[in-house]
């Protein structure tokens, strides 16, 4: 017969050493993200003094600043026009890219290696770069095309300039996480669809894309995330005197400009507040599209 004592020593054990292992954690959770979003939220409600001296309650003030605040939801729709350029199509090439690297062929991990460098190369390395590749008199882009165009001064274009950069930038990660999905599909699905005559198209389009689409929309899911909160690209490759930094400025961007220049993180945090109320309200409709073409079995 068990002795009830030990069964009930062991489960207390278990249960102290399963909260000490994820206690580190949680501690980071609480501490790094769920305390920032309640302390934003306080402090959208005050506003900051002459020199960061003290808060001050002005209770929806801030709110009804924001929402007759034209360059606020400037900043929204330039941040749009960066996430519809930058979401798909990195998320089109990276899959082309996974899906030609998935094969065996002859130097492959060189060309892995290759398209993943933007992700660890230094920010201010790839702005500095482009910005040169944007140059309209020295630029390497004007002279290949023959042409003579303000790619990041221009205010109708220098916003998607910008994703291209983001494009670029995020394709490599993108590519490993497709890939990783590509290495979970069986190959049996595919050597039956060739048996049955099934071409390369049909079978990317009825196995890969079906089997891969958790990946797609894990994907997805984060870009749009990542996409709503760009920052560095802007701050650093834009000039701060061009005159289409207005039409190229993020939330993210306006936020900074308001919290950390002109000394006011009431008004900063009520911009936040916003882009996160965008961002909750995107992912619960991502959530809900993807009963309809995301397949887990």
């Amino acid at each position: 017969m068990a002795n009830p004592k030990k069964g009930t020593s062991q489960a207390r054990n278990e249960f102290i050493w399963g909260w000490a292992f994820i206690l580190p954690t949680m501690l980071g959770l609480i501490i790094l993200n769920i305390y920032p979003i309640f302390k934003t939220i306080y402090e959208s409600f005050f506003k900051t003094g002459d020199f960061g001296k003290g808060n001050i309650f002005i209770g929806f003030d801030n709110y009804v600043k924001l929402f007759h605040d034209a360059e606020v939801w400037q900043a929204l729709l330039n941040t749009f026009k960066y996430a519809i350029v930058e979401v798909p199509f990195s998320i089109a090439i990276a899959l082309v890219l996974a899906v030609l690297l998935n094969r065996k062929m002859k130097g492959r991990a060189v060309y892995r290696t290759i398209f993943f460098l933007p992700m660890v190369a230094a920010p201010a390395a790839i702005a500095m770069v482009w910005r040169w590749l944007f140059n309209s008199e020295f630029g390497l882009l004007n002279h290949i095309f023959h042409t003579k165009i303000n790619w990041i001064s221009d205010p109708k274009i220098a916003v998607y300039a910008i994703a291209v950069i983001g494009v670029w930038s995020i394709i490599g990660y993108n590519m490993v996480l497709f890939l990783s999905g590509l290495q979970e599909i069986p190959r049996d699905y595919y050597e039956a669809a060739s048996i049955d005559g099934a071409t390369g198209v049909k079978q990317f389009f009825h196995i890969t894309i079906p089997l891969l689409s958790p990946t797609i929309f894990f994907v997805m899911v984060t870009r749009v995330i990542g996409a709503m909160q760009v920052f560095d690209l802007i701050f650093m490759v834009m000039d701060r005197n061009s005159p289409a930094l207005y039409k190229t400025q993020s939330l993210v961007y306006l936020f900074y400009q308001n919290s950390f220049v002109q000394n006011n993180k009431g008004y900063g945090s009520t911009i936040v507040v916003l882009l996160l109320v965008v961002i909750m309200i995107m992912t619960v409709f991502q959530n809900i599209a993807q009963k309809k073409w995301v397949h887990y079995n």
